[in-house]
């Protein structure tokens, strides 16, 4: 595997002072897939079970630049596990061309009247995963060749 591919040069900027003291943006072990994203609040922020999703500032911005790469929100494994924190959209995608600040799109998935979630400031709670991204050229045909004949999705080869 080439190291220069495999480590694209991406341009950073810090939009919140504070991250860096917080220990981010970085990846967390030698072997991490994604960066941790943190919650620049100014204070607490209480997500009532059952409410509404909620945007929450990272605190940094990205310039891929190129247009094969990209980027996706994810949740982080434990606080949705345990703690019922997960993505309010499933997951966020930053395309190269976006240049403001990542934010987190932030849901108390446990039910109505469940526990409510506290996010402190400078908390860990999503993280970013790079991906590469492929654009095929479209090709418009009134048919497909060779098709195989499979059909019906959902379900369709068993559950």
């Amino acid at each position: 595997m080439n190291p220069t591919t495999l480590a694209p040069r991406i341009q950073l900027r810090i939009l919140d002072p504070r991250l860096p003291g917080w220990g981010g943006p970085a990846f967390q072990t030698a072997g991490a897939a994604a960066v941790d994203l943190h919650a620049c609040l100014d204070g607490p922020l209480v997500l009532a079970a059952g409410g509404p999703a909620v945007l929450i500032g990272s605190g940094m911005a990205l310039h891929m630049a190129d247009p094969h790469l990209a980027a996706l929100v994810l949740p982080r494994s434990g606080l949705g596990h345990r703690a019922g924190l997960v993505m309010g959209n499933g997951a966020g995608l930053i395309d190269a061309d976006y240049m403001d600040e990542i934010r987190i799109s932030a849901l108390n998935r446990n039910p109505p009247g469940g526990d409510p979630i506290t996010i402190r400031p400078g908390e860990r709670i999503a993280q970013l995963l790079f991906i590469p991204v492929v654009r095929p050229v479209f090709d418009l045909v009134e048919a497909f060749s060779g098709r195989s004949g499979r059909s019906g999705g959902f379900g369709s080869t068993g559950v």
